[in-house]
């Protein structure tokens, strides 16, 4: 286990910070990391161009190194070392948070790896704000980001939400909207859903309605921008629970499957442990020993 205290005066070793950055408004840069953006050492961006517009705007003077998808691999050692070696590294994405469907995870994974402190600095986020605004229950959800591009890929990706109660947000590209808005009605159903394009920018614009009205608009209407749609979790009501329960052979899954399949559903562990001994007929002790076991 480590312990990390994040405001700490006399820090010898270097610190990532996980900055947060505008999706659209640029008003919407916190005071904080204007800070820490000036601060910083070295800023580590998705697009350096992109990034050093946002610091021009404010009047931010900063190192840029290059920070993408395309040399992720080879550009992490060198950002650990300067780490190590003391530096202050401010990690940003074009948009949002970084890690978040944008680059980043590898490089924090590695830097807590190493007993670097990271320390976010919150900002916008698409999917969460998307999500607020949206209509639909907020609790639990399930962020799911960008389907793979292939159909097939994408099928199988949907049909493993298909029986999940928490809402579900996707990211998805304009030229792609209407063939995974296609998909998801015919694996999901005709749910509820939340469409955003150009979210806080000036032609942002919502629709809500069922999945069936969202792809009729979208197939009359080119769509601009980019999406994130908010999908309604499946209806799991107490009849629909007690007639699949009762038509399920449990012994034809293993306990520990039995019970990541509720926690899938949005359950907690200890719920789903509770509701798999109960299906079973089985003592809660038992399942619960079964299952970590297993």
């Amino acid at each position: 286990m480590e312990k990390q205290k994040s405001f700490v005066n006399d820090r010898k070793e270097g610190t990532l910070y996980v900055v947060g950055t505008p999706i659209g408004n640029l008003q919407d840069l916190s005071p904080r990391a204007r800070e820490i953006l000036s601060e910083a050492d070295l800023i580590a961006a998705e697009d350096t161009r992109h990034t050093l517009k946002l610091l021009n705007a404010f009047g931010i003077k900063a190192s840029l190194i290059s920070y993408h998808e395309h040399n992720q691999k080879a550009r992490e050692p060198e950002l650990i070392e300067k780490l190590a070696d003391g530096q202050t590294i401010a990690l940003v994405s074009d948009a949002g948070m970084p890690g978040i469907s944008d680059p980043g995870e590898s490089l924090i994974q590695k830097a807590t790896l190493r007993k670097i402190p990271v320390i976010p600095v919150p900002g916008p986020n698409a999917a969460l704000a998307t999500l607020v605004a949206s209509g639909l229950p907020t609790q639990p959800f399930v962020f799911i980001g960008f389907l793979p591009r292939v159909k097939k890929d994408r099928r199988k990706e949907l049909e493993r939400w298909q029986s999940v109660s928490a809402t579900l947000i996707f990211y998805e590209a304009p030229h792609r909207l209407i063939e995974m808005l296609e998909d998801v009605m015919e694996v999901l159903g005709d749910r509820r859903v939340a469409i955003c394009r150009e979210l806080t920018k000036r032609h942002e614009e919502w629709l809500r309605g069922s999945l069936s009205e969202c792809l009729m608009y979208f197939q009359n209407h080119k769509g601009r921008g980019e999406f994130t749609i908010v999908v309604e979790g499946a209806d799991l009501s107490e009849a629909d629970l007690k007639e699949t329960e009762a038509g399920t052979d449990w012994s034809a899954i293993s306990i520990r499957q039995h019970v990541n399949q509720y926690m899938e559903q949005g359950l907690r562990k200890k719920e789903a442990i509770l509701q798999a001994a109960k299906d079973r007929s089985l003592p809660k002790r038992e399942v619960y020993n079964a299952y970590h076991k297993e």
